[in-house]
């Protein structure tokens, strides 16, 4: 429906000509019949404007519209997406690892893998973090691993795609051994430049692994309080230290037969 523009009624009057004297002009007809015609309002049509938002006193009414930054920076890690996982054609069991729980709980593995998986962790294998957090790192884990299913006997199937945040890494990871399903985990790193996240999805893998094996009891101690604190005190120190560049004084924890990193000097207490 087109638009239409009103003529106002005083205009439109002073347009029409002026009417003569009635007796001149129609002679014959009665002034009663000279009545006085209501006007009506005449409608033009325009050309169709479409609505505009109006500019705000701040902004211009000609600026053009902001992109977002989230667009740009999506734009680095284009090349970090995952393909669709697709099935092997000659896989006889022809399951879908994704969504998939297939053989899990169904039985108990054999008594000497279990044997393997439960064994008491050495206390030599064990690392401690400067913040005090033991750990046991992630090669001693497929140690383990190939250790009790044989080496080619288990495996990691991703559950979900790559997650690249602004500082870490993070993918779904499903623990397989012996074509069943043993436990699932989420693994994260953390990465600190652009060029560090292909380290980072690799050790985002190895976490997933090391939290998958909780579910099969190796190295449970870890996670134990009482354990923790008792290996702390037999084989952990506490050092005031001064980093040598920054002069940042603060207390590291590390074993009593490791020495002092090369970057860090003892500090002295005033």
């Amino acid at each position: 429906m087109s638009t239409a523009t009103r003529v106002p009624c005083k205009a439109f009057n002073a347009l029409m000509p002026k009417p003569r004297s009635t007796s001149l002009a129609y002679p014959s007809l009665s002034p009663r019949s000279l009545r006085a015609v209501p006007l009506r309002t005449i409608f033009t049509q325009s050309p169709c404007r479409r609505a505009e938002a109006a500019a705000t006193p701040g902004q211009s009414k000609a600026a053009p519209p902001q992109k977002p930054a989230v667009a740009a920076k999506a734009r680095t890690l284009d090349n970090l997406e995952d393909q669709p996982l697709t099935l092997q054609e000659d896989d006889p069991s022809n399951v879908d690892w994704t969504r998939s729980f297939h053989g899990l709980s169904t039985e108990p593995f054999s008594k000497e893998a279990a044997a393997v998986l439960l064994a008491p962790v050495d206390p030599e294998d064990i690392e401690i973090k400067p913040d005090g957090i033991i750990y046991l790192p992630e090669i001693k884990y497929r140690r383990i691993l190939n250790k009790a299913f044989g080496p080619g006997g288990w495996g990691l199937a991703p559950r979900g795609e790559t997650i690249v945040t602004d500082k870490s890494v993070t993918r779904e990871y499903a623990l397989l051994a012996h074509g069943r399903l043993v436990s699932i985990a989420r693994g994260e790193q953390d990465y600190f430049t652009k060029e560090g996240i292909p380290t980072a999805v690799e050790g985002c893998k190895s976490n997933a692994m090391m939290r998958c094996c909780k579910d099969l009891g190796v190295a449970s101690e870890l996670w134990d309080p009482r354990f923790i604190r008792k290996f702390k005190a037999q084989h952990a120190k506490e050092v005031f230290v001064e980093h040598q560049v920054s002069k940042k004084r603060t207390k590291i924890t590390l074993r009593k037969v490791c020495p002092v990193s090369s970057q860090l000097v003892p500090a002295r207490l005033t």
